[in-house]
């Protein structure tokens, strides 16, 4: 567990038995995990997001460059492959950039709506584990005045000590209840939550693909007139610097 307890003369009687402290430890331990993870793919799931929209960024800073480059002005044929190319990243930007927002609406946000939970969850398993050691600091007490001699003083105060335990002893077992029976709900509902979110993002991630396959279809139908295979471009590329190579400006001294 994650609290610490405090130290204090620990009664004969058992207050709480070893299964249900057992059974508590084992469910709040759940939840703990589950705190863990959902904080990790929410960050996990941002750091996505931005580094999509970092990607498609960069294609459109990239095809802008080469619309820029001065061969643009000579070459009429390549003026056309980039301006194809530039409205092809902008048109993959555009749809990044709806993509990106829906899964922060429909993934992202219900991440961290749903993380806002565990603070309020912990701060009641605080406030229980309080109550226990209260309860057990004045069962203690109790105790030490039932192993007193029972003269008039001492069954005072043992009437008063055994007073002051009971309202004590109910809180405990009210909040001990009430965890023992929500944490289990509150965990085993992580699925009916978190599943309209998924389908949210596979939809979203197949409706973004969906389109890029539309846009760099075209793409290649503007562009690859050639219909040379990636070999033959490498070729094609290493015969152009070879030719490059033989001028003497870049030939070895």
């Amino acid at each position: 567990m994650s609290w610490i307890p405090f130290k204090i003369g620990q009664p004969r009687k058992q207050i709480v038995s070893k299964t249900v402290e057992r059974d508590f430890e084992r469910e709040y331990e759940k939840l703990q995990k589950l705190e863990e993870q959902t904080k990790k793919l929410h960050k996990d799931m941002k750091k996505s997001t931005e580094a999509d929209l970092a990607m498609s960024k960069a294609g459109v800073k990239i095809s802008g460059d080469l619309l820029s480059n001065p061969l643009c002005e000579q070459d009429l044929a390549f003026l056309e492959s980039m301006t194809a190319l530039d409205t092809a990243m902008k048109r993959m930007d555009a749809f990044n950039q709806e993509k990106v927002n829906q899964v922060q609406k429909t993934v992202i946000d219900p991440l961290k709506k749903y993380s806002s939970v565990f603070p309020s969850l912990n701060m009641a398993v605080k406030r229980r584990e309080q109550a226990l050691q209260d309860y057990k600091r004045l069962q203690s007490k109790v105790e030490k005045y039932e192993e007193k001699e029972k003269t008039g003083p001492i069954m005072v105060k043992l009437h008063q000590a055994r007073e002051e335990l009971k309202p004590v002893r109910e809180d405990f077992e009210a909040k001990n209840k009430q965890l023992l029976d929500e944490m289990p709900k509150f965990y085993n509902s992580r699925i009916d939550y978190f599943q309209p979110s998924f389908e949210a993002l596979i939809r979203a991630q197949v409706v973004y693909f969906t389109e890029m396959h539309k846009i760099f279809t075209e793409l290649t139908d503007q562009i690859d007139q050639g219909g040379l295979t990636d070999e033959q471009r490498k070729q094609e590329n290493e015969a152009k610097l070879n030719e490059l190579r033989a001028l003497s400006i870049v030939a070895d001294d």
